[in-house]
């Protein structure tokens, strides 16, 4: 009796089912607001658009992308609450950490802002902004923002899908695309993106914006 009391006083005490409460586990690696660390593979999430967010959720849970501890946290959440995380630190707009002084060469700096800003048509590699627009802060639903990233983080994201350890919703247009870099395109890449400046406007563009130049599987929902 005394067992069965001690239960009822303890199963009456509940967590708050506030958003914040329910993020906690999120801010531990990427800071309440989403903003992102000074780990290098904790991402910034704030402000990128909810679909992309949710995709990426979803891929965890599902085991599509590969990091037991996101894993294991998402193994048994549903798709309303992860699309409710997701929409939750889309509309946070928190500050941009300063960005990266890069240590590669000026000549290094130049082929990535070729490629993030025109492409590589000899090589079939469409620009980045040319799907994630032209102040490369993404656009709705899914396709995410490119700045507030550490350089790490962006080359271990294009060597994944280059690989194919990372992957995304057929037609996986990013797999295309990183398959034709090379590895010092992909570091070129990081290095320009990890040293620009947070943009005026950190919201990413309506959906129809840009003209994407491949079709993309992440986009169809």
């Amino acid at each position: 009796m005394a067992g069965h009391a001690l239960a009822q006083d303890q199963g009456g005490e509940h967590a708050p089912d506030t958003m914040q409460a329910r993020v906690l586990a999120c801010a531990a690696c990427h800071g309440q607001q989403g903003q992102g660390t000074d780990n290098d593979y904790f991402p910034r999430l704030a402000g990128k658009p909810a679909g992309y967010l949710y995709n990426q959720l979803v891929a965890f849970r599902d085991g599509r992308r590969k990091y037991p501890p996101m894993n294991y946290l998402l193994a048994y959440l549903p798709d309303a609450y992860l699309y409710q995380i997701a929409a939750y630190f889309a509309d946070e707009r928190p500050p941009f950490s300063a960005p990266t002084i890069s240590s590669v060469s000026g000549n290094v700096l130049a082929r990535g802002q070729v490629l993030v800003t025109r492409g590589d048509p000899d090589h079939r590699v469409p620009a980045c902004a040319s799907c994630h627009g032209s102040a490369l802060t993404g656009m709705e639903p899914a396709i995410p923002g490119l700045l507030g990233l550490h350089a790490d983080y962006i080359s271990a994201q294009l060597g994944a899908w280059r690989y194919g350890t990372r992957t995304a919703t057929a037609p996986d247009c990013m797999r295309q695309v990183a398959a034709r870099l090379t590895e010092s395109d992909v570091t070129a890449i990081a290095a320009w993106l990890s040293s620009r400046p947070a943009p005026a406007d950190l919201a990413p563009v309506p959906r129809g914006t840009v003209k994407m130049p491949l079709a993309c599987g992440s986009e169809a929902k």
